[in-house]
């Protein structure tokens, strides 16, 4: 077997990116989507005709010239398209402009599901992807009290994670590649993945929440090269890049498992994860911070060049 085939024995692989051609060929298990990648995928001739379809759902729903609604239907009709190419999850972003109002947060997701009902499209394959703010994370423990499925994005530390599956999230994303480059930036040699902090990260979050009994899913993300994904094999899902997936197929050498659930001693007693622990505890970890607030901004900057490419496409 090749690399992609030995990692998919332990690890469920999904697509990080919007090309529906791509997510056919490689056929990953489930996908998942941003604001960067639903404005690249608006930008590609061949999916224009989605930007069409979601200004007509929006007018069919009765809410024709807003914005909001139409990035709505624009995200929601481009994971139905997704979903007929996976056989399992995509995941859709709130506006990360929204990732400090926790009530504006879980109206969107509520939003988002109601669009995908429209479109005939079953909301258990759907997970709503919130930023993993302090009022994020609130909003996550509403939504999934609702059974909306949640898929907790930007996370760059333990404390973000426990937070998150504290609140009963499905699944959280932790950062593997914008770990290893801040640290890179910051003067860190890293040679090998054994030193690689972003790794690290992950396994550690992995290893405390098997020991605390924790359902929530990891899903290993960002990633810059495939020994960081060989460093992780057996983690519970890693989304990856459409040209690290052909790299991992392209490759017959021996993959181990590194991750493993079975191997993790249980953990009996801890302290849950509150509000002053988690403001500190991310205010202390400068890495976690300037993280955190540089992918909401990137991904609220992608928001708004959407809304703008929309307006010069006369789409609006």
């Amino acid at each position: 077997m090749n690399k992609r085939e030995q990692l998919a024995q332990w690890t469920s692989l999904v697509a990080d990116t919007g090309d529906l051609e791509m997510i056919a060929q490689l056929q990953p298990e489930d996908a998942t989507t941003n604001p960067s990648l639903l404005l690249a995928a608006a930008r590609d001739e061949r999916y224009r005709d989605l930007l069409q379809q979601a200004a007509d759902l929006s007018r069919a729903l009765g809410h024709q010239g807003e914005m909001d609604w139409l990035t709505d239907t624009y995200a929601c009709l481009a994971g139905q398209a997704i979903l007929e190419r996976v056989p399992g999850l995509v995941s859709s972003e709130v506006d990360a402009r929204l990732s400090f109002d926790t009530r504006a947060t879980v109206e969107k997701g509520r939003r988002l599901i109601a669009i995908y009902r429209e479109l005939n499209v079953d909301p258990s394959r759907i997970l709503i992807k919130v930023a993993a703010s302090w009022e994020g994370v609130r909003a996550v423990e509403i939504l999934e009290e609702e059974g909306i499925r949640c898929n907790v994005t930007l996370v760059f530390n333990q404390t973000q994670a426990l937070a998150a599956a504290e609140a009963g999230a499905t699944l959280i994303s932790p950062f593997v590649g914008r770990i290893f480059d801040w640290h890179r930036k910051n003067g860190m040699v890293i040679d090998t993945p054994e030193q690689d902090p972003g790794v690290l990260s992950v396994r550690d979050i992995f290893s405390t929440f098997k020991a605390r009994g924790l359902d929530t899913i990891v899903m290993g993300a960002s990633f810059r090269n495939a020994g960081q994904i060989e460093a992780l094999a057996g983690c519970d899902k890693l989304t990856l890049s459409p040209s690290l997936l052909e790299e991992l197929a392209a490759d017959n050498g021996g993959l181990k498992r590194i991750l493993d659930s079975e191997l993790v001693a249980p953990q009996d007693d801890w302290v849950p994860v509150n509000e002053a622990a988690f403001r500190w505890q991310l205010n202390d970890d400068a890495m976690a911070s300037d993280l955190l607030a540089d992918g909401i901004r990137r991904f609220a900057k992608d928001q708004h060049a959407l809304e703008t490419l929309l307006i010069e496409e006369g789409v609006i």
